[in-house]
Order: C-alpha cells, then structure tokens, then sequence
C-alpha cells in the first residue's frame, strides 16, 4: 500500500476498503455470500482473524509519518506543510475531515498522546498497536446482547 500513510480516507471509504477486503477473504475460501457464514467464520479459516485489517495498517502508517515529520527540523518542507493552516474556507467538494483530525483520531483510539511521538522507541510500540475500537465493537458481540435481543424479537416482545 504505497502512499497509504498520507490517506485521508473518510468513513465511507473505509467502508468500501473493508468490504473489499473481505469480498477478496471470502473469494479465497470459495464460500459465497449466500451460504450466510460469518466474517469471522471467514479470517478463522484462512488464520487470519488475529492479524490486522487493512484499516490497521493504513492507521499504522499514517502515525509512523506522523512521528517521523514531527520528529523533523523546523525548516523542513514537510513539517512545514504538515503544520500550515489554510486561511479560508475549504470549497465544495474537499474532504470533511483533515489529514490531522484523522491521525488525532488515530492516536486516540489506540490511546496515544500528543507528545508521545518524542520517544521514537515508545512511538512506535504504541503507533504499531491495534484500534481497540474494533475490540469494543467485539465485546458488543461476545456479552450476547444481539442475542437477546434476536430473542425478545421471536417472542414478539420487540416491534418489528
């Protein structure tokens, strides 16, 4: 993924970068989407479900540049385009969101702090970590609670 660290990729394209990903897993299984097996079910057979999605590696990449022109001399190109401020308004069409406010988003979710990246050593333990959204979004799954609710919604206790 050449470049990936200068990304600024908005939610929708992330969406469409994860379900390509998963469309290429599935693929490699020869399983379909009609056969209705979990995504999980999918990374569990090719001995892929503990390693990093794409998304983890393109968030990775972005903070190691973070650090590295961080790390930079002040008269530098890069730091200095990394730190400039745009004097008007950005016109239609631009992306929402910043590359900056999507490395701060990065470093939050794997609980980085704005100076951290004055320790290289210590900035790389903590840029290579996992998003522990993902892990929040799994323990959503593992407490059972669509289950219950699947539950109520049989037993006609939920409107459909």
């Amino acid at each position: 993924m050449y470049g990936a660290e200068v990304w600024q990729t908005p939610t929708r394209e992330i969406n469409k970068i994860l379900s390509t990903e998963m469309d290429v897993l599935r693929r490699s299984t020869r399983k379909s989407r009609m056969e209705r097996k979990r995504n999980e079910h999918m990374k569990e057979i090719l001995g892929v479900k503990e390693k990093p999605d794409i998304i983890d590696i393109i968030e990775r990449k972005r903070l190691q540049w973070y650090g590295h022109v961080k790390r930079m001399q002040e008269e530098r190109l890069p730091k200095l385009i990394m730190e400039w401020l745009p004097g008007e308004r950005r016109k239609r069409g631009r992306p929402r969101k910043t590359w900056m406010e999507g490395a701060r988003s990065a470093m939050t979710t794997r609980h980085l702090e704005a100076d951290q990246w004055l320790n290289r050593k210590q900035w790389r333990l903590g840029s290579g970590r996992r998003r522990q959204l993902s892990q929040d979004r799994m323990d959503g799954w593992k407490d059972g609670w669509i289950d219950r609710w699947m539950d109520g919604w049989m037993d006609g206790q939920i409107d459909r």
